[in-house]
């Protein structure tokens, strides 16, 4: 049985190989993620046999056997290898999937296009040498790139023209719609001829997990924009998914060396020459759920490594509450803090590597950030700001979906909290009351939310917040005008939050953010009855998994918004309106949950009246809601 590309590769990304060894064998802890046993193919006296966690290998330096966790369940359980897959994709909850001629018909077609991306890889690679190919090579070495370092990452030159690559690759036989389909060239509409993608500019190729070329990124040569322009969305290129030097940051996760994240493709490459092989870039937009998951499969805290300029410090604001609803135990970020004016490129060219490395030491912690980033942005001089801090905190806190990570984080915000509140607390008197308490009484049963739905509340006061989402994925043209009023909105559900992030990373993909040529390639593609827009907003959303949320804000949103024939300036009016509104809006689900936390544990008057008075406060914000 065939299954699909990339199963595979996911189901050994969840699997353990010591605790699949370690049910048939007696595993000894010899250092990091590498264990050693009797080998349970031939009798040994002396342990020689080996298994790696971070390779997802072993090996008997004894007998010479060795595979992964599929060969290893063959081996002892006597399976054929599409049994062994079944077994452990159960054990892990993953689906598998059932090839069918579709799906062959995909991959072969993957197959054949991945020859044709390397073709052009080796074109790029020529032209590079040649003297068209001088102002590249020129800018190249000006960066300080030696010439094994060229080779080594295989970069290349696009020359210039309309169809070089096209007219080399019709020599080899490719035809013109497979090399439209790699991303490699553009077909206008209408009857005109396709020309090249990539022209003036320098080439770096992208490869997939395995090393093998699946895209390219180039940066134009003199004036022009973008400064930067990667491969488009096609069937091998996802740049979601994936991230410049992702293969060999695999391997230097596997040998325990820091999986670094930078901004650009050249600080990646300053950074691998000068010992940092492991680092990595994301492909053109912010850091993605895919790429955090591709992060945290080859280290537990990777380094985030960001620009020292405004610009640097908002990408890794940005990072910071992208991760925030991804956390799970063990896994987490940590961010580095470079000179002002500063990437990892010039730092390492002017001051070396050990610099960098002092950089590296000092890497702080993803709570350190996110306590940065809120209390930066707001005074705390008096107790009402405060307080502001706190509620602004707890929201962000709230994002966190794994309870055990929230509940930690819960106390150490509340630690630094408590730090700021002693400035406001009044020392205490002899004889001072204490809140009244009958004896014996027993603490109500007040679970989190109840106080709320007894009240006809929605304790998670989220009906304006997936209207004002689902209003944009219904007019996802406006995404543009609207983006930092998005990015703005007070949103607490941690799956909302999810929704706003995919949306704004979704202006990466909108023909605004791409050239002419790219804009006009993804126009020809794809039903045109359905508005460019909204087709390329869907996929989008449809990829992340986040379809049946989006569905469920669109249908808020035609229920609030009655303008679908509205002028785009009156829309937006509206669209703003609505926004402010939930903005202004004094419920907090975080407050709600203490005072019920509160009552229940001590039934007095004093906190009977502060729970009344949140709900009373949350029913007039609902009834104004509902009048918007």
């Amino acid at each position: 049985m065939a299954f699909p590309p990339g199963f595979l590769d996911e189901l050994r990304a969840r699997l353990t190989l010591s605790d699949i060894v370690g049910r048939k064998v007696a595993l000894k802890r010899r250092s990091g993620a590498e264990y050693a046993a009797l080998c349970p193919f031939h009798n040994e006296k002396t342990p020689s046999f080996t298994v790696n966690d971070k390779k997802g290998i072993f090996h008997c330096f004894g007998c010479g056997t060795h595979g992964d966790a599929i060969g290893f369940i063959m081996k002892t359980e006597g399976l054929s290898f599409p049994e062994s897959v079944e077994k452990l994709a159960r054990e892990v909850g993953l689906p598998v999937p059932r090839a069918t001629p579709a799906e062959r018909e995909r991959a072969e077609r993957a197959a054949s296009l991945q020859q044709v991306v390397e073709m052009a890889a080796a074109w790029f690679e020529k032209q590079l040498r040649l003297p068209t190919g001088r102002q590249a090579l020129d800018y190249l070495r000006g960066r300080g790139l030696e010439e094994r370092t060229i080779g080594d990452f295989r970069l290349g030159f696009a020359p210039d023209t309309r169809d070089g690559l096209l007219a080399s690759l019709k020599r080899e036989g490719v035809p013109i719609e497979k090399i439209v389909e790699a991303g490699l060239a553009v077909q206008p509409e209408g009857e005109r001829n396709p020309y090249d993608r990539f022209r003036g500019r320098a080439m770096f190729p992208i490869n997939d997990r395995r090393g093998r070329v699946i895209a390219f990124g180039g940066r134009v040569m003199g004036p022009g924009e973008p400064k930067y322009l990667n491969s488009p969305e096609t069937p091998l290129f996802h740049k979601g998914a994936n991230l410049y030097c992702l293969d060999r940051a695999r391997e230097a996760a596997a040998r325990n060396e820091p999986v670094i994240v930078a901004e650009g493709y050249m600080d990646v490459i300053a950074l691998h020459g000068a010992g940092f092989v492991g680092a990595v870039a994301p492909l053109g937009t912010a850091l993605t759920e895919g790429q955090l998951g591709e992060l945290w499969r080859l280290a537990d805290e990777p380094y985030l490594c960001f620009d020292g300029d405004n610009a640097g410090r908002r990408a890794a604001a940005r990072a910071a509450e992208r991760s925030l609803p991804l956390l799970r135990p063990g896994k987490s970020l940590r961010f580095l803090a470079l000179p002002a004016g500063e990437d990892p490129d010039s730092l390492v060219r002017a001051r070396g590597a050990e610099a960098f490395r002092r950089v590296l030491n000092l890497a702080r912690p993803l709570s350190d950030v996110v306590w940065e980033v809120e209390s930066e942005a707001r005074p705390i001089d008096t107790p009402e700001r405060r307080a502001n801090l706190q509620k602004a905190i707890e929201r962000r806190v709230g994002e966190i979906a794994d309870p055990v990570v929230r509940e930690f984080y819960r106390t150490e915000m509340r630690g630094r909290l408590a730090r700021l509140r002693r400035q406001d607390r009044p020392a205490w008197q002899p004889g001072a009351k204490q809140a009244f308490r009958q004896a014996g009484n027993e603490p109500a049963p007040f679970a989190p939310g109840a106080a709320a739905r007894r009240a006809g509340i929605d304790p998670e006061g989220s009906r304006q917040e997936r209207a004002l989402l689902g209003a944009l994925i219904e007019r996802p043209a406006l995404l543009h005008i609207l983006a930092e009023d998005v990015a703005a909105l007070p949103i607490a559900h941690p799956e909302l939050v999810r929704l706003r992030s995919a949306l704004l990373d979704a202006l990466a993909l909108m023909p605004a953010g791409l050239d002419p040529a790219a804009e006009e390639a993804l126009a020809a593609a794809g039903p045109q009855d359905i508005p460019l827009e909204a087709r390329l907003v869907q996929e989008h959303l449809q990829r992340l998994g986040l379809s049946r949320v989006a569905d469920m804000a669109q249908v808020k949103a035609r229920e609030m918004f009655r303008g679908a024939g509205l002028a785009e300036d009156d829309w937006v009016s509206q669209w703003r309106r609505a926004a402010r509104h939930l903005s202004q809006l004094s419920f907090d689900p975080e407050e709600l949950r203490r005072a019920e936390q509160a009552l229940a544990e001590d039934m007095n008057e004093e906190n009977l009246r502060r729970l009344q008075a949140i709900l009373d406060r949350m029913r007039r914000d609902a009834l104004e809601a509902g009048a918007t």
